[in-house]
């Protein structure tokens, strides 16, 4: 494949300035960090995967991280309300907790609930975001068994100085402000920014309690800081820090239990979280051939419950640290090894008393990748020691072929796992010290082809078995007793008609249940996505459908989903070289749909999401 000369040129720049070129590179769409832990073309790796750089998350003014995720080929979103709501997030059929979610090469996942928080992200703090797609244990090991998403947060856009101060308001009392200052020189660089965002929310549910009958307000203040420097020609250090923290209303049409009456009430429920994340690192340049980082990081997940109307009080607090060393060793023109190891240790402090409250994983890990004229081919595989579980071996394997310079051909297999969560293993009474880690094993086949020069698609087909799975039978007692299989297809086209922009992207999966034959819950069958933009000087023009099929929101198929289509328009206008105002307007036919069910008096409902929606904001980066 072609790669761009800007981008080439960057690639092939000797390791130590590259380190000190990777805020760049965050910026760039035709590189790829996330795969292999190291920056390199999107067409050198085998994971199928969707990228946004700062300049998309401008161009297409999404609300939240989950809302770019709906637009990738293979990934769905299922929230539970609006803004603030626990989204479940499937990647390929598998669930939320079987996909690794990253900010900065930092887990950030609830250990208790397996929950990664992306709903409480702030996209002004994003410079960007990795999507994979299948399998990468044999990276990253435990949770990568669908894919990992990865979140980059906000970088320096060069020397000097670069204020930004933003201001939007929209409906349902929505209000969003954030401020940052980026710079640097040649050897230093940092960034620096807070935001605000308020709305009163929606009402996200309908038959209940009359107490849910109120709109589920939320309230996100976030804080980030990146921060690099390099010393001489070989070494570099750094750090990166992400705080998300405020309070989420939320319904609760299952009500509060009442121990002595054996009647349930209604509650007006609430989250104040923290999502939170830092990390380190030293890079260094030790020879010609020898590239070493050193990455240590610690993240927090604060999960604080309370009700309006009653005493029920809940915590559970989830701490990480973590350590990574990695080396990449050119091995002549055609071979490249990576070597390292990870160790993490999580811990639980909660309101509930668990059996155990910490456990820690260390694991190593190896990759061959090789390169030549006729065929590429990468091997890799990792071995994971855990306190709970023992030993966890996962391996991948791919083969490129380029059929011409155009087009590329490639065969990959790729094996995963999941540790079960603190709650599996020792929550009291409704949980299981014996479980075993989930397992997969995926098959897939992509051709990637640049049609033309304004014009890039890509497909795959692909097969998941998953064995081991967890599920919680009626005594509430989680085991290992589920299977299931995912046949999917996926297609991915970016094309430029002249001054239009197109970005399309296509899945159908047939993921079942192996035991049962049926649909797994909250997978539609078909997505559509299209995003449409155009730039008239210092106007642009934009617009976006998506599409759902049809779902069900059991295991047992009983209550269905119904597909729906939103479309959106957005518009902006520069209207000098400081000076930005935006709009756009969600859901612009106001469909009513749903993506989630709940039982209320022993029938089934769905979760309202947001109607039609506007919002108005204004962008001042004055030069200093």
């Amino acid at each position: 494949m072609k790669i761009p000369s800007f981008t080439a040129t960057l690639l092939c720049l000797p390791l130590p300035l590259l380190a000190a070129e990777r805020d760049n590179a965050l910026k760039l769409p035709d590189v790829l960090i996330s795969a292999n832990r190291q920056v390199e073309s999107r067409t050198a790796t085998s994971a199928a995967n969707t990228i946004f750089t700062r300049a998309d998350i401008d161009r297409l003014q999404p609300t939240s991280v989950t809302d770019l995720l709906a637009r990738v080929p293979g990934v769905q979103v299922a929230p539970t309300g609006g803004r603030g709501s626990v989204p479940g997030i499937f990647i390929r059929g598998t669930k939320a907790a079987q996909s690794l979610v990253l900010v900065d090469g930092v887990r950030i996942a609830n250990a208790t609930s397996g929950d990664s928080g992306l709903q409480f992200l702030d996209v002004d703090q994003i410079e960007r975001v990795e999507v994979l797609r299948g399998s990468r244990s044999a990276v990253y090991g435990s949770d990568a068994m669908g894919g990992v998403i990865q979140i980059f947060t906000r970088r320096s856009s060069g020397p000097g100085l670069q204020p930004r101060l933003r201001l939007a308001a929209g409906s349902n009392q929505t209000w969003q402000r954030s401020l940052g200052l980026s710079g640097g020189d040649g050897a230093t660089r940092f960034n620096l920014g807070a935001s605000l965002d308020e709305t009163a929310g929606i009402d996200a549910t309908g038959p209940s309690f009359a107490s849910d009958g109120d709109h589920d307000a939320f309230r996100n203040k976030s804080l980030n800081l990146s921060l690099s420097h390099t010393f001489g020609e070989r070494f570099e250090a750094g750090l990166n820090l992400l705080d998300s923290r405020g309070r989420s209303e939320y319904d609760n049409p299952y009500g509060g239990f009442d121990p002595v009456t054996f009647e349930s009430f209604g509650q007006k429920p609430y989250t104040d979280f923290s999502v939170s994340s830092l990390g380190s690192y030293f890079d260094a340049q030790l020879n010609d051939t020898w590239h070493s980082r050193l990455e240590l990081a610690h993240s927090e997940n604060r999960d604080d419950k309370r009700d309006k109307l009653s005493d029920e009080h809940s915590v559970f607090n989830t701490y990480r640290d973590q350590v990574t060393w990695q080396n990449d060793l050119a091995l002549g023109e055609q071979h490249n090894l990576l070597i390292g190891g990870d160790w993490y240790e999580d811990r639980v402090h909660a309101s509930t008393d668990f059996n155990e409250d910490s456990r820690w994983n260390r694991a190593a890990f190896i990759q061959h990748r090789y390169t030549g004229e006729r065929f590429s081919t990468e091997l890799g595989g990792r071995r994971d020691q855990n306190q709970q579980f023992g030993g966890q071996t996962t391996w991948s394997g791919s083969l490129t072929v380029p059929l011409n310079t155009h087009n590329d051909v490639l065969l990959s297999y790729s094996e995963g796992f999941r540790a079960p969560t603190f709650n599996d293993l020792y929550y009291p009474q409704f949980s299981n010290p014996d479980l075993n880690p989930e397992h997969s094993r995926s098959y897939e086949l992509q051709w990637r082809s640049q049609l033309a020069a304004d014009s890039r698609l890509e497909t795959s087909v692909y097969r998941t078995d998953l064995r081991d799975a967890i599920i919680f039978g009626q005594d509430s007692i989680p085991r290992n007793v589920a299977s299931a299989r995912v046949n999917g297809f996926e297609l991915s086209l970016d094309q430029q008609w002249g001054a239009w922009r197109s970005q399309l992207g296509l899945a159908l999966i047939d993921p079942r249940d192996r035991d049962s034959g049926h649909t797994l819950a909250r997978r539609a069958r078909r997505t559509v996505s299209l995003d449409l933009d155009r730039a008239f000087g210092p106007f642009s023009v934009g617009g976006s459908w998506q599409a759902v099929s049809s779902s069900y929101d059991d295991e047992a198929n009983r209550n269905q989903l119904a597909g729906f289509g939103l479309l959106g328009l957005r518009g902006s206008w520069a209207a000098t070289d400081e000076l930005k105002l935006e709009a756009k307007l969600d859901n612009l036919l106001d469909h009513s749909h749903s993506r989630a069910r709940y039982s209320y008096e022993g029938a089934s409902h769905g979760y309202r999401e947001e109607g039609r929606t506007v919002l108005l904001s204004v962008t001042w980066t004055p030069a200093l």
